[in-house]
């Protein structure tokens, strides 16, 4: 049988319009932006176009938009650039994370701290999606602080209360960074609402190209580059912008935006009906956030008794694609920090994650739920 992909939180396949929309600036047009030649003024006018397209996407302007290898390099710009930058001005920022940040942030603000950058904060996220805000609002008394608290959970799906969060840091005058890479596309997205400072943004979450991102930064708020040796992209990212790959995250960023309302009913009905019949076939399986509000495209189910990573290989034999949480700790062999922060380090279940996407149909998630049962069973029976 055609095997089915349910990893679209991993990475998505690139667009038919993406592919065609690139395709000129891997060939023809391959000037290098910087250059003052007509093949650099081709390459430079579709940059441009390409910023502006993503600016108008997230509401934002032209000027505020700064194009980066991904989304791992956004996240480090915008923690340790903004950390940096504090320090260099005089200041010794506290930086708050919450305990189920990607490991691109909370690395990066271990990193930061750990150089004398000053004290690291780690929110509290209850498996309800509450956030601890009181301890945010004890932070701001060391003085600023700089937090960076994900929009969307690439583990669970789970929406984290960031119109909360950012109400606090504006009345302290903090600074709000957010990693939007699994809420673009699932639910609606803008700058000024909730109203952050910097954001990341990459494209192959949502049918881009791999290795194309931008980090947002509202103007006036001052970062310190983590690359030197060239002035592009403000100098906040130097070297030879990769053309094609900003023109092919513009136009996946606006259909993503385009399509998102539409889209998110459509994925919400399938993950519902997935976990329904999950429920109704692995009786003491856990929908892990399911008491929290979560985007409609990720179900991160935990089942006791089986080993996770046992289970996700055998759903792949059986031509089912799904994964144990985020796909950049594949191979690792400490549990998932997520489910540790919202069900404790001793949580005896097996998770695996199936995320949703523009292919996925009803007869997809029925037959996915079936594997899923099977495999348990099998598992648990010992004839795996």
């Amino acid at each position: 049988m055609t095997p089915i992909y349910l990893d679209h939180a991993a990475t998505s396949p690139l667009r038919t319009e993406v592919r065609e929309a690139m395709q000129p600036y891997l060939h023809e047009s391959f000037g290098n932006p910087s250059s003052v030649h007509r093949w650099g003024r081709a390459a430079s006018a579709a940059l441009d176009e390409a910023r502006a397209t993503c600016a108008a996407a997230l509401g934002a302007r032209p000027g505020e938009i700064v194009f980066t290898r991904g989304g791992t390099e956004s996240d480090n710009l915008a923690v340790m650039g903004r950390v940096a930058r504090l320090r260099a001005d005089g200041l010794e920022p506290t930086v708050v994370i919450s305990a189920v940040e990607h490991k691109a942030v909370l690395e990066s603000a271990e990193h930061a701290c750990a150089r004398g950058a000053g004290t690291l904060v780690v929110l509290g996220v209850t498996a309800s999606g509450e956030v601890d805000l009181d301890r945010l609002g004890r932070a701001f008394e060391r003085g600023h602080v700089l937090a960076s608290i994900m929009w969307v959970n690439n583990e669970t799906g789970m929406l984290l209360p960031l119109a909360r969060v950012a109400e606090r840091v504006r009345e302290a005058g903090g600074t709000l960074h957010t990693d939007a890479v699994q809420a673009l596309g699932k639910v609606p997205v803008s700058v000024d609402e909730p109203g952050v400072d910097l954001l990341t943004v990459t494209g192959h979450k949502i049918y881009g190209p791999k290795g194309a991102g931008l980090l947002y930064v509202r103007a006036g708020t001052a970062l310190s580059p983590l690359l030197h040796g060239g002035g592009q992209e403000r100098g906040l990212r130097p070297g030879t912008q990769d053309v094609a790959g900003a023109v092919g995250l513009a136009v996946a960023l606006d259909l993503a935006v385009r399509e998102q309302a539409q889209e998110a009913i459509r994925l919400q009905a399938l993950r519902d009906d997935l976990e329904a019949r999950v429920r109704a076939t692995v009786a003491d399986a856990r929908i892990n956030g399911a008491a929290a509000p979560r985007a409609p495209h990720v179900s991160s189910v935990a089942i006791p008794g089986v080993d996770g990573a046992a289970l996700v290989a055998r759903l792949d034999l059986d031509g089912v694609a799904a994964s144990g949480g985020s796909a950049c700790n594949s191979g690792a062999s400490a549990g998932s920090h997520v489910i540790a922060a919202l069900y404790g380090s001793d949580d005896p279940y097996a998770t695996v994650r199936f995320s949703l996407g523009r292919a996925t149909g009803t007869g997809d998630v029925e037959r996915a739920a079936g594997v899923l049962a099977a495999a348990v069973a099998s598992l648990r029976g010992g004839s795996a």
